[in-house]
Formats: structure tokens, C-alpha cells, sequence
């Protein structure tokens, strides 16, 4: 698939999903019924009390994890959030990292950005800030992060490998990359790899697991390992609007393909190391 072409339907997705404030990868009830979008995400690991620190419209349920819990945040650091859409990760980062502490959100989506930056300023947020920019090419200086965190966003970019030499750059020595995101674990089936339309659906773009470990080697991490791992559901995948929308023309053959996905995706939680200067 061509990046230029797959970047410009993820912009265009993305703005929709800001404008509409409907969900990429989670089923369309979950676009208008606040409390489908509140059982999803206590299901991804985010705890009630999470949920209601946020202002409204923060959540539009577009992750496939927690990856604020598990970064173990401390007080006066700088978190860099990968693909902020509308800063429910950041404005949940700013409340660890307290007054002394800053959160940039990146999102190469105008429509993202202008939202995000809406939600700060009606949460009355101070220390989180929303840039414009490619996580492939980001927007901040070298070594100027203590932590960067992602949320179901780096599948999407097409040079992935690109994305952790970018994060490796920006953040500081000694300072950590905590991930949420989709990977293969198995072969998608050809409806689903081809389609640009499941690509923004967050599941043609995965990459396998193993190379996704390999790249955030190469790009200088270190200690990169897996903190959890849990499959996709059938039913989860089969409501996502983009690869149900791919399946339908597959008719009866549909149900059998799209088993063939679900075996082949994982969720996953990435947690890596910059090495401190010697």
C-alpha cells in the first residue's frame, strides 16, 4: 500500500472520528452510548476513577490499552504522548506528573489537535500542550522527554521502524517508552492486509510481534519487553466498522476470514529503556 495514500485516509478518518466523535477501532455503539465507551475502556484497564478526570469528549474509546497505568509516572517529569487525538491519555499523564510536570500531546490530525486542545482548556489543564506533527517525525527536541507513551497509534504509521528511532531521539538518557498497541501473531488473511480500509481500521497495519520487538531494538532500546498480552475477539473485530465494511463483500466466506483475523491479532503492552549516558 502507498504511504502517501494510507497517511492521507488516516488524517481523513481521524477527522471524522474528531468531528463526530465516533470510535476508529471499536464498535459503532460505542461512538454514541457513553456507557458502552466507559465499559470498554475499564476494559482496557483504565479504573472509573480514571474515566471521570477527564473532560467530556476526551474518550472517543480509540485505544487498545492503559499505557498511562502501567508508565509509572512520577511528579515534575515530561510526558510525550504518540498520536494524542483528543488527550484522554495526556490529561490523565498531566494529573501524575502534577504542576512541576508538562505533557505534549503529538497528532498529525488538525481536527485532533484542535479538539485536544479544547478539552485542556475546558478541563482547566495547564501543563499538558497538544503539537501538531507526524510521530514520525516529531515535534520536540533531542533528549527532552523522561517518558513517552503510545495508544493503539504506531500500527498505523507505515514506517514504524522510523517512529521508535524518533522516540529514542526525543527522549532523555534514562528515559522509557510505554506502548499499547495491535501486533500480529499470525497471517491476516488477504481481504484484510490489502485493504487500505482495515490498514486505518487499526488492524492491516499491524506488524508481527517479533519485528515490532526487533525495531524497537535497532531504533537503541533496551530491556524491550512484553508486560502483558491478550488476543481479539471475534466479535470485537467483526464490529469494527472499516473490516466488517471489508468482510461484507466476502459473503459467505466472511465468517471464516474473519475467525483467520482474530487468531492473527494481539494486543499488547511494550515497555523499553533509553540506555543512561556512561
Amino acid at each position: 500500500m502507498d504511504e502517501i495514500k494510507i497517511k492521507e485516509k488516516v488524517r481523513e478518518r481521524y477527522a471524522r472520528v474528531a468531528l463526530e466523535r465516533t470510535s476508529c477501532c471499536g464498535p459503532q455503539s460505542s461512538c454514541r452510548n457513553r456507557a458502552s465507551l466507559q465499559d470498554k475502556s475499564q476494559l482496557l484497564g483504565y479504573s472509573e476513577e480514571e474515566l471521570s478526570q477527564v473532560p467530556e469528549g476526551a474518550n472517543l474509546g480509540l485505544g487498545c490499552g492503559n499505557p498511562v497505568a502501567l508508565a509509572s509516572l512520577k511528579e515534575g517529569q515530561t510526558v510525550m504522548d504518540l498520536g494524542s487525538g483528543a488527550g484522554f491519555d495526556c490529561f490523565l499523564a498531566a494529573r501524575k506528573v502534577g504542576e512541576r510536570g508538562k505533557v505534549i500531546g503529538v497528532d498529525m490530525t488538525p481536527e485532533m489537535v484542535q479538539k485536544a486542545r479544547e478539552n485542556a482548556k475546558a478541563g482547566g489543564f495547564q501543563n499538558v500542550e497538544f503539537r501538531l506533527g507526524e510521530i514520525e517525525h516529531l515535534p520536540a527536541p533531542d533528549n527532552s522527554v523522561d517518558v513517552i507513551i503510545s495508544n493503539c497509534v504506531i500500527n498505523l504509521a507505515p514506517d514504524k521502524a522510523q517512529v521508535f528511532r524518533e522516540a529514542y531521539r526525543v527522549l532523555k538518557p534514562g528515559g522509557r517508552l510505554m506502548v499499547s498497541d495491535i501486533v500480529l501473531v499470525g497471517e491476516l488473511p488477504e481481504f484484510v492486509r490489502s485493504s487500505v480500509a482495515a490498514y486505518v481500521g487499526c488492524v492491516a497495519g499491524a506488524m508481527q510481534k517479533e519485528d515490532y520487538l526487533k525495531a524497537m531494538e535497532k531504533a537503541g532500546f533496551q530491556d524491550v519487553k512484553v508486560v502483558e498480552q491478550t488476543g481479539f475477539s471475534l466479535d470485537y473485530l467483526s464490529h469494527d466498522p472499516t473490516v466488517a465494511a471489508v468482510a461484507e463483500s466476502l459473503g459467505q466466506r466472511a465468517g471464516e476470514e474473519l475467525a483467520q483475523a482474530a487468531t492473527a491479532v494481539a494486543s499488547v503492552r511494550v515497555q523499553a529503556l533509553k540506555a543512561e549516558k556512561t
